[in-house]
């Protein structure tokens, strides 16, 4: 059986409606509840996933555990779908992310086929819709496992990936307690020095930064879509003052968290 609350979890949208409004729910590091599979068929851009930044293009698929910290830049003209999957095993989706470069037609035209059928179940009311629909999921995971083979387990399998996506899991646990690098580097045995050249190396910025931004985007959500005061958020970030929230926040986004509450971001 499948459950309403797993069906609800199967989503698919256009890549630009994901970045239209505020580019920053994309192009800053965050997560998602749901595991996260990008499909572009037109253009390129940059992404970041457990802090391993690199380029995407056409007909590139790219599968994003959840929980998993992923940030994405597309460029000008880019065009794709967002399909959220839920956590179901029976799914048979990775457990690693999964950045695949497909060049075969043949493999564009099933991805394509098993996506449309997919949508065209979740917007129909027909018997057995929810089976249906669970079914071209799962028919996605097992395109995603065709496609990878061993290609996936050797992109994360230097060590310097590895500790990177392990400092990005340690932010996603960790990021409202207020650590800074130190403390992170300190609990994954190597100096802040090493952690932030792997991090310039594997992702293109320092370990302060994929912290900093990670941070920002909680505080811009919570900022956006809740009712919270922002000397709360400024505590449930974990920074000692709410001057100091206020500062930080200036820095990042050139306004002042009340001003960005208040539309002057729109």
């Amino acid at each position: 059986m499948v459950s309403k609350e797993t069906l609800d979890q199967i989503k698919s949208l256009p890549l630009a409606q994901m970045v239209k409004r505020e580019p920053w729910r994309a192009s800053l590091p965050h997560s998602e509840t749901s595991h996260t599979l990008l499909w572009i068929t037109r253009g390129q851009g940059r992404i970041t996933v457990a802090g391993r930044r690199s380029g995407f293009g056409t007909h590139n698929a790219i599968f994003i555990p959840a929980g998993t910290m992923f940030a994405i830049e597309p460029g000008t003209g880019t065009f794709g779908s967002v399909i959220f999957l839920p956590q179901d095993e029976r799914l048979g989706l990775p457990t690693d992310p999964v950045h695949l470069r497909t060049r075969d037609v043949s493999a564009h035209k099933e991805f394509n086929a098993n996506l449309e059928q997919l949508q065209r179940e979740l917007d129909s009311e027909r018997p057995g819709q929810d089976r249906a629909a669970f079914a071209y999921a799962a028919l996605l995971g097992v395109w995603l496992d065709r496609q990878h083979a061993e290609e996936a387990a050797a992109q994360y399998s230097d060590a310097a990936t590895r500790l990177v996506a392990r400092y990005t899991r340690l932010i996603e646990n960790k990021y409202p307690t207020g650590h800074n690098v130190q403390h992170y580097a300190t609990a994954l045995g190597v100096t802040a020095t090493h952690l932030t050249r792997v991090c310039n190396q594997v992702s293109g910025q320092p370990a302060s930064q994929v912290l900093n931004d990670r941070v920002m985007y909680e505080a811009r959500r919570l900022l956006r879509d809740t009712k919270e005061p922002v000397n709360a958020i400024a505590k449930s970030l974990g920074f000692s003052t709410p001057a100091y929230f206020t500062r930080a926040f200036q820095s990042h986004s050139t306004m002042t968290p009340s001003a960005y509450r208040n539309g002057a971001h729109i």
